[in-house]
């Protein structure tokens, strides 16, 4: 009679060994998801009423801001094409992105790497400037100063020259530059290589991910520049396509689904490179800001 009741004992016992447990609930994990959820709901939001608006008429977008249009207006995109000048101004937004862009990745590798590998004197306390400027605000008087005693106020080499200054893209740079060791100098100084080759045959290809994540960073920035334009381009023909936004706003109203159209265009081209250098990007910003 023992016995049965141990093997009753020992069957109860493995069937409670092989009983599945039940998962607590874990409350951290639901709280990180619905914070994380509420901002993805704050920040998608307004992207899709950006999206959704210019599919709306002026009337109807009046009417239900937010809500879902009853059809598919596309004319907003064909107005903002035509009422910003779009192909003027874009071209102008895409001189002025490039040049200034180019220019600056050139300057600023050559300088970054003096400064990272203490070519010049006092190179410590110039990456500190450097850092320095990344919180100061934008001396726009003394700027506007200069630019009129050089006689380029309303011309688009003064415009471009506003961007050739980029303290975060030197920081970014200079912080990768010293990650590259520097065996490959004394190599390369062995072989009697010269600065300008040194730099461009064996630093450039190896801080493609830097300059990649500078060029991104420098782009967007010319790209939607409004402020700038505004103060130092007086002349239409030097328009960048930012200004053309303005176009859109008036005393007792503003056309919005035509500014949203014009957004749409403008930011479709800044996406598109994004998207094609983002495989540097992330390498570039973790070995660029965090080491050093």
């Amino acid at each position: 009679m023992t016995a049965i009741v141990d093997l009753d004992r020992g069957a109860a016992t493995t069937a409670s060994a092989t009983r599945p447990k039940r998962r607590r609930l874990d409350w951290g994990h639901v709280v990180s998801y619905v914070i994380l959820i509420a901002l993805a709901v704050v920040y998608l939001g307004p992207m899709l009423m950006l999206v959704l608006t210019p599919l709306k008429t002026l009337p109807e977008f009046q009417k239900n801001a937010i809500g879902l249009p009853d059809t598919l207006n596309l004319s907003s995109f064909a107005n903002a094409w035509d009422k910003a000048n779009f192909p003027r101004y874009l071209l102008n937004t895409v001189i002025y992105t490039v040049s200034s862009v180019l220019i600056f990745l050139v300057t600023a590798v050559f300088l970054a790497v003096a400064i990272a590998r203490r070519f010049v004197r006092g190179s410590g306390s110039l990456f500190t400037l450097f850092v320095i400027a990344l919180f100061l605000p934008a001396a726009l008087i003394p700027q506007f100063q200069l630019i009129l005693r050089l006689g380029l106020y309303d011309n688009p080499i003064g415009y471009v020259m506003l961007f050739l200054v980029n303290p975060i893209g030197v920081v970014i740079l200079v912080n990768y530059i010293r990650t590259i060791p520097v065996e490959l100098d004394e190599a390369a100084a062995i072989e009697g290589c010269g600065y300008f080759r040194f730099v461009v045959q064996i630093v450039i290809p190896l801080i493609m991910p830097a300059i990649a994540t500078v060029a991104v960073l420098a782009a967007i920035g010319v790209w939607n520049e409004l402020i700038l334009p505004t103060i130092y381009l007086s002349n239409q023909d030097y328009y960048p396509i930012t200004r053309g936004l303005l176009v859109f706003y008036g005393v007792y109203g503003s056309d919005w689904p035509s500014i949203a159209a014009a957004v749409l265009m403008i930011a479709a081209p800044m996406t598109v490179f994004f998207l094609f250098a983002q495989r540097w990007i992330i390498g570039g910003v973790t070995a660029g800001a965090v080491k050093g």
